[in-house]
């Protein structure tokens, strides 16, 4: 428990001002490396940039963005979250992860997933009838790519390659890379096979129902004889003075983001009820730092990880609020966990 790692997760949602106005993508970018050299400040230990190609998050090159963070801090950590790697080509996304790597002096890490939105398949002409294999495979070619050495290897859906040196390198022959999961059985054993440490998405519901895949993980690598890994969680959660103030800052923006993505995927409309439910019993980390402490350090006690991520951007949330909420973290609720966690 002493060694458990904090660290933070957006996707660059486009947000608005605090008097409602709209805020262009390319300052939502700008405002991303800002959150980050904060988080780094604080001494947070890692932060995340997740991929997406919709109009609603300004993010689609992650590592171009953890590159400029990379030149405006010292000591965190920079990885994605997640790097879509089964619409991406796996050399290239190595390539760009090492030239991170180098910039930030050996903190660069990748979160490798298939992403909750499909709209790169189109977009760079995969296609979606071969999810599985896609992943599978550039998965495997990424497991080889990353031993820095001469790359042989061989697969359906590409041309073999045969004793291939991949540059640039990174400095240390290491870059951590990561299987960001959301909680199939099948993903949790293919992480375990390949070696390759856990980040569990816990977006709803009890935290605690992930507990089987926790150990899941743990008896695969025992019975593939490799060694244990560890283990991260990424949840939403936001951060304010009082419970009450965390919910009327953040509900309307959680709503309209939800409601929106939820009409695409055929869900019903949120209320106030269920988002009320999901921060008493569920995986919403939001309130004051005294609440959301709590949680936290019950979430990590319970499934015994090794890094919690607060995903504290929320749709249209606006920077200055996510701030306040970074700072809250970074000065309050930290060190409640762990005192709470060495008690």
């Amino acid at each position: 428990m002493a060694d458990v790692e904090f660290g933070l997760d957006t996707f660059g949602d486009v947000t608005v001002g605090l008097d409602g106005s709209p805020v262009s993508q390319a300052q939502v970018i700008r405002n991303v490396v800002a959150e980050a050299v904060l988080a780094d400040e604080l001494g947070l230990d890692f932060i995340g940039v997740g991929e997406h190609h919709r109009v609603d998050f300004a993010v689609a090159a992650p590592e171009v963005v953890l590159a400029g963070i990379a030149t405006a801090t010292k000591n965190i950590h920079l990885g994605s979250a997640v790097t879509v790697l089964s619409s991406d080509d796996p050399i290239r996304v190595f390539q760009r992860f090492a030239t991170v790597d180098a910039l930030s002096n050996g903190r660069a890490e990748v979160i490798l997933g298939r992403g909750s939105f499909t709209e790169s398949f189109p977009l760079f002409g995969f296609d979606l009838a071969q999810y599985e294999q896609l992943f599978e495979e550039k998965l495997d070619l990424f497991s080889e790519v990353i031993k820095e050495k001469p790359v042989t290897w061989a697969g359906e859906l590409r041309p073999p390659l045969k004793d291939k040196d991949i540059y640039p390198r990174t400095e240390s022959g290491h870059l951590k890379t990561w299987i960001g999961v959301g909680g199939s059985p099948e993903s949790v054993v293919r992480a375990a096979r390949y070696e390759l440490p856990l980040v569990l998405a816990i977006i709803g519901g009890d935290p605690a129902r992930f507990a089987p895949y926790v150990d899941l993980f743990h008896r695969a690598l025992a019975q593939l004889e490799k060694p244990d890994l560890p283990i991260a969680v990424h949840s939403p959660g936001y951060i304010a003075d009082t419970d009450a103030e965390a919910a009327e800052q953040y509900f309307d923006h959680h709503k309209a983001m939800r409601d929106r993505i939820g009409a695409e995927r055929g869900w019903g409309e949120s209320t106030r009820a269920e988002f009320d439910n999901e921060i008493a019993h569920g995986s919403l980390y939001l309130g004051s730092p005294e609440t959301v402490a709590r949680k936290v350090a019950k979430t990590i006690q319970t499934l015994g990880i090794q890094r919690f991520d607060l995903k504290y951007s929320a749709g249209t949330l606006p920077h200055d609020r996510m701030m306040k909420s970074i700072e809250l973290y970074g000065t309050k609720v930290l060190p409640m966990v762990k005192d709470i966690l060495a008690g």
